[in-house]
């Protein structure tokens, strides 16, 4: 799962490689490592025309998940002999947000893969925990990934939602924001041996961002695929 990238660019290459009509950000340029819930730039699909815009990272998460946080709490309250109205409990539970999307054919995730909810994330690398490199007593180390050692410019193939409400922090109470996630597959040789059950999915040339964002999802869910393994490079510690 990736739950940290980073993006060093101009955000004049950012528009005219996705083709962004509008701009919705303060145009700065971005450098910046990407975490979860953090705001970070997209290229989306709206009524009025491709738009560069900054949201927030993490779809939200599936209801029963929810229901199922939210039962777990109740029953620990009930436990204390305190009341609990139970669907004001569910609707004020914390939702932190569902970063990577793989089960595309899951109910939850299909009402927003239309051409309306997709977009590309921007990223010029990202990482991985490197459990191999962990030494005793320390953190996991990160192990970070590029198309190549100089870091260019690439997009992941991304959705998004327009002012979802939920709890994203307790200290926030229900908030509306603009969200989105991005979809994962399988690995490629390059990220299997450190990460092996995903990767994300990495769009690198103008036609597939274009059949990303338009295409009918018969055709877009056949990006849904492992980058080529001469596509992608491990970067030394040094270059990260």
């Amino acid at each position: 799962m990736c739950n940290l990238y980073n993006i060093s660019t101009t955000h004049e290459m950012m528009r005219q490689l996705a083709k962004a009509v509008i701009d919705i950000t303060n145009r700065a340029d971005p450098s910046d490592d990407i975490y979860p819930d953090r705001m970070a730039p997209i290229v989306r699909n709206t009524p009025d025309g491709r738009e560069l815009a900054l949201t927030r990272w993490g779809m939200p998460s599936s209801k029963k998940a929810l229901y199922d946080a939210a039962s777990k709490r109740a029953d620990k309250l009930r436990a204390k002999g305190k009341d609990v109205d139970f669907d004001e409990l569910l609707k004020m539970e914390p939702d932190g947000g569902t970063t990577n999307i793989r089960n595309t054919a899951s109910q939850h995730w299909k009402r927003w893969l239309g051409v309306e909810n997709r977009c590309v994330v921007p990223f010029t690398r990202f990482a991985e925990p490197d459990p191999a490199s962990k030494k005793e007593g320390g953190r996991t180390p990160n192990a970070w990934f590029a198309i190549d050692d100089s870091k260019p410019l690439a997009f992941f193939a991304g959705v998004w939602v327009s002012q979802w409400e939920s709890v994203r922090k307790v200290k926030e109470g229900l908030v509306k924001s603009d969200l989105y996630g991005f979809l994962t597959c399988e690995p490629n040789s390059v990220v299997g041996p450190i990460h092996p059950k995903a990767m994300p999915v990495i769009l690198t040339r103008e036609d597939e961002i274009e059949t990303w964002l338009t295409a009918p999802w018969q055709e877009a869910q056949r990006l849904q695929r492992p980058l080529p393994d001469e596509s992608l490079v491990l970067l030394e510690a040094s270059e990260t």
